[in-house]
C-alpha cells in the first residue's frame, strides 16, 4: 500500500468536544502500538500532528478535527508500506476509543 491512509469519523460532537476528548484520549495511543513505539505529539489549530516512531521507522499522521467528522490521515515511510492494509483496519477498529468521554469513568 502507498500513499497515505485516511479513515473519517462522523461525530456529533462538535469540533471543541471532539478536540477535547482526543487531547484526553490521546495517551492511550501506545497501547495500540509495538512495544517500544515513541509518539510525539502538537496541537495545530484544529489538527494534531503526530511522530510516531516504531520498528526503527518514524511515521507521520494528522487528526483533523472538524465540527462534523475527525479525519485521521497516517503517511507510512516506504519500510512500513508493507504493513499499510493492517494499519488502516486497526485504525478502522480503534479510531472511535479517541472520541469516547472518559472523564465520568473510574
Amino acid at each position: 500500500m502507498s500513499g497515505p491512509i485516511s479513515v473519517d469519523l462522523p461525530h456529533s460532537l462538535g469540533a471543541a468536544e471532539a478536540k477535547r476528548r482526543i487531547a484526553a484520549n490521546i495517551g492511550s495511543l501506545t497501547s495500540h502500538l509495538p512495544a517500544g513505539a515513541k509518539v510525539r505529539s502538537n496541537w495545530e489549530s484544529d489538527t494534531l500532528k503526530l511522530a510516531i516512531g516504531v520498528l526503527g521507522q518514524e511515521a507521520a499522521a494528522d487528526i483533523d478535527v472538524r465540527e462534523k467528522v475527525v479525519r485521521l490521515t497516517v503517511m507510512l515511510p516506504p519500510a512500513l508500506a508493507f504493513f499499510g492494509k493492517a494499519i488502516e483496519a486497526g485504525l478502522r477498529r480503534s479510531a472511535p476509543d479517541l472520541l469516547e468521554d472518559r472523564t465520568n469513568k473510574g
